[in-house]
């Protein structure tokens, strides 16, 4: 219990001479909820509102409290169960309470914490539960919508013979014929909201559903959808309903989880692709669709979308690159002279290598540990050579359609060949390409299409980078000669590229007499180029926190002594053996691979 925020009733008061405090339970945001004994000797929740904290649109016309209002009317199975209410006065602050049967169990997000479900099976018996409850609610004369359906208001019942989901906690539970201006976001979890709640504060049945379609997505990925990491510092400048709807407006990533939720299989996230729809229209209807859609009684078609989100493609990415080009780059000068000579010199001096039958190769692999500027070279190399740049990660190419992705890969290749010169950059190609031979998935088809792309692409003024921290995973065919033919591995910095990039990144601070360039170099041995960059705005920090004018020598050695390299000696040894395998296949004869 929170100091700060102390349970209004202590243990053993007695309330309203009927219910004594067993024990508190938590604080929400205008209740508090406590476990108490009837005088029938049986234990109930209790919920305990401050009157003063709860906003106006909780109320109906005649005061009374619309949670308390619904739950006296409510008998489902899957909703938990009205005992009792009243008002009750407490220190002079006047309270309503409501006593709800006791659930022997835990709340969804309390099970998913203690241990993720693993089965798809379960997920499937726990959401009917839940969407056997909305259907009962949507099913009302004058219709309920629940507005909160979240893991931490589904309870799961452990009393029976088998598990059984309720819906729980009815604060922002309204009739479907109310007016928006009753519906109050304050303290609503907004991942699990539908965007119409968020943008015209309306709801509906839909809403709902998307909200068990949230679910559903947190069960299988242990998230929420488009969920993101917002620091205190982000909902100053945005409200939290304008950050989560630009979450929105990006596609929607479906991680690999096979291997993870036993019979799992593609048609599931077909359903909650629909579920989460951000046309209302296009999600299901009903509850009573969604079960049948859960139990594979109904066949869902395809949508015609991917989630509206996915109008948007990668040809706003695609970029002209202005910088310093290779100036930027600190160390890597073997890489360097190896680019000018085979592609950008290509470009500068087309008659030349056109006499020699040489043209633009087309591509190269950059491998190595992470943090060792793969991405930051590329970029580079699309200044140094004044070509186009499209920077693609998995989640842009992937696709729950069948031939989705496939699809995807070569409307990216037309782009790039339309937009010539056009570096096309893969990060975390593993994930995109993966070995055939060791996947449980059938990338077969996405991998045949990439490898069909590849073919001759530097022709076309096409050059594709790409960069794996795990080049061992990458399906052997798209290394092959005349693909992804040239390898370079990106170590941590050695000494004259660590002492370049101190160099480099402090040149434009206030520094300081006496730095000793070389002492920096050779008391950061393992640490990668990320690794480099943060020890100097660390120093630029604690100068400023300390008062100080210029960086000093001092301040470095404190900030590098304190802040270990991110990537261990054994991690690093990993890497070099990747490194030693893919040295091997380039000093003897390759084997003809793929196609």
């Amino acid at each position: 219990m929170n100091e700060k925020q102390p349970a209004t009733l202590p243990k053993s008061f007695l309330l309203d001479n009927k219910y004594t405090v067993l024990f508190f339970i938590k604080k929400g945001y205008n209740a508090e909820t406590y476990r108490v004994k009837g005088k029938d000797g049986k234990s109930y929740f209790l919920k305990l509102f401050n009157i003063t904290q709860v906003h106006h649109s909780a109320f109906d016309a005649e005061g009374a409290l619309l949670e308390i209002k619904f739950l006296k009317h409510l008998k489902h199975p899957n909703i938990v169960a009205y005992k009792d209410n009243g008002e009750v006065v407490v220190e002079n602050r006047k309270f309503f309470y409501l006593v709800l049967d006791f659930i022997a169990g835990e709340t969804l997000a309390e099970r998913i914490a203690r241990e993720p479900v693993s089965t798809w099976y379960d997920i499937k018996q726990i959401m009917i539960d839940v969407l056997n409850g909305l259907d009962y609610l949507h099913s009302l004369p004058d219709s309920i919508i629940h507005n909160e359906i979240t893991p931490q208001n589904i309870m799961l019942d452990m009393s029976g013979e088998t598990q059984q989901a309720k819906i729980i906690d009815f604060g922002y539970a309204r009739q479907f014929h109310q007016p928006s201006k009753v519906y109050n976001k304050t303290g609503l979890n907004l991942h699990y909201a539908a965007s119409e709640c968020l943008t015209a504060g309306t709801f509906s049945p839909q809403s709902d559903l998307f909200s068990a379609g949230a679910v559903i997505y947190q069960l299988l990925f242990g998230i929420a959808p488009w969920a993101k990491d917002i620091s205190k510092f982000q909902t100053e400048l945005k409200r939290m309903e304008d950050i989560v709807l630009e979450e929105r407006d990006k596609p929607l990533v479906f991680p690999n989880v096979a291997d993870r939720i036993v019979d799992f299989d593609d048609s599931i996230l077909i359903i909650v692709s629909k579920a989460l729809h951000a046309n209302i229209e296009q999600r299901f209807q009903s509850a009573k669709e969604f079960i049948q859609a859960l139990n594979s009684e109904i066949t869902i078609e395809r949508p015609v979308i991917f989630l509206e989100q996915t109008k948007k493609n990668t040809i706003s990415k695609i970029k002209p690159k202005k910088g310093k080009g290779f100036a930027a780059i600190a160390g890597m000068q073997q890489l360097k002279e190896q680019m000018k000579t085979d592609v950008i010199d290509v470009i500068e001096k087309p008659e030349e290598y056109r006499q020699h039958n040489l043209g633009l190769p087309n591509g190269m692999l950059l491998y190595g540990p992470p943090g060792c500027g793969k991405t930051f070279f590329a970029e580079c190399f699309a200044e140094e050579a004044g070509y186009n740049f499209i920077k693609i990660v998995a989640s842009d190419i992937a696709s729950i359609y069948i031939h989705g992705t496939q699809e995807k890969i070569r409307k990216l290749f037309d782009e790039a060949r339309k937009n010539a010169p056009t570096i096309l950059y893969f990060d975390e190609l593993d994930a995109m390409v993966p070995d055939r031979e060791n996947t449980m998935h059938n990338y077969g088809s996405e991998v045949n299409e990439f490898l069909s792309q590849l073919d001759n692409i530097g022709d076309s003024g096409v050059f594709v980078i790409g960069s794996t921290n795990q080049a061992n995973l990458i399906d052997k065919a798209v290394l092959r000669a005349g693909r992804l033919e040239k390898w370079f591995y990106i170590p941590p910095p050695d000494f004259e590229a660590r002492k370049a990039m101190f160099e480099l990144y402090l040149k434009d601070r206030p520094l300081d007499f006496g730095i000793d360039y070389n002492k920096l170099a050779a008391l950061t041995e393992n640490y990668v180029s990320s690794d480099i960059k943060l020890l100097i705005d660390e120093a630029s920090r604690k100068t400023i926190k300390d008062q100080l004018k210029r960086i000093s020598m001092n301040t470095l050695e404190f900030v590098i002594k304190n802040q270990k390299p991110t990537i261990s000696l054994a991690e690093l040894k990993k890497h070099e053996a990747i490194k030693k395998k893919m040295e091997g296949e380039t000093e003897t004869e390759r084997r003809k691979i793929g196609f």
